[in-house]
């Protein structure tokens, strides 16, 4: 490998390892190096990273979660890099119904725990409202996730920090609503009325509301992925949970709303991107 190669190489490395918070350790006298896996991990957020009805009725299942999972079904963030790091400790600091104001506390409690990698999936709840006037504004959303990311920041300097995309609401409403079972889920349990009221409408009132809830969402992701530019220890996912072409096939049957078993092993499959495991220097 020439001498220019081989520092450009280690560069992109470098800019990997900074991304996602992993260690640049010696590996011997042969002038290489090993990236080292996090040991420690927190995902925040809200009810999909809780794993909410993934395995029982109306319950958080944080074994199947996409980040901190442990269940093999799922294959998650802490799976993934348990595989180079076994003592890899993962805490599951989200909560059911969080909105993007409870992220700022997730934070605070991720930082006094030390984590070394942090996850974020937040903002569903935001957009996802009785209504289409009680959806979180853009300008306070923004306000929000910078107070939170100030907190990692400050807090947690040396950890690397992802950020998952919100899912499309408008795929959910595309896919059910053709789906008796999950009009009726959406009805009884008053779920994401500000996209999902009306499913089988199509007049024009109902139509620019399911468009406009999904701009909001396209505004919120703008803005995750706008701040976590700002920190060089961040990475957004590029919208790849945003762009995702989920199937009904993938949510809960109890609920057509949050991810079941196969639907978290998505998430975990187009989040997670591993680096590289050595470079010559």
């Amino acid at each position: 490998m020439s001498r220019l190669s081989r520092r450009h190489a280690l560069h992109l490395v470098l800019a990997l390892a900074a991304a996602l918070g992993w260690t640049l350790v010696p590996a011997g006298p042969a002038a290489s190096a090993t990236l080292a896996p996090p040991g420690s991990m927190s995902g925040l957020g809200d009810s999909i990273t809780r794993g909410f009805n993934a395995c029982g009725w109306f319950v958080d299942c944080t074994s199947r979660s996409w980040s901190t999972g442990s269940s093999t079904s799922v294959d998650s963030h802490r799976n993934r890099i348990r595989t180079q790091n076994p003592d890899l400790v993962a805490y599951n600091d989200a909560r059911s119904g969080a909105k993007i104001a409870d992220l700022a506390g997730q934070a605070r409690t991720a930082a006094s725990r030390g984590v070394d990698y942090v996850t974020i999936l937040m903002g569903a709840n935001d957009a996802c409202t009785s209504s289409e006037s009680s959806m979180t504004s853009v300008a306070d959303f923004e306000s929000r996730f910078r107070a939170a990311m100030q907190e990692l920041a400050t807090g947690i300097p040396q950890a690397s920090v992802f950020v998952a995309s919100i899912p499309d609401l408008k795929r959910l409403w595309a896919v059910g609503k053709d789906s008796s079972s999950a009009r009726t889920a959406w009805s009884a349990f008053g779920i994401c009325r500000s996209m999902l009221a009306s499913p089988r409408s199509t007049t024009p009132e109902d139509e620019a509301r399911r468009d406009r809830v999904r701009q909001r969402v396209v505004d919120f992701n703008g803005v995750l992925a706008r701040v976590c530019a700002e920190y060089t220890t961040c990475r957004y996912d590029g919208d790849a949970v945003f762009s995702y072409p989920f199937t009904l096939g993938q949510l809960s049957t109890w609920d057509y709303f949050h991810p079941n078993t196969s639907g978290q092993q998505a998430l975990a499959e187009v989040t997670y991107q591993p680096l590289l495991r050595t470079t010559e220097v």
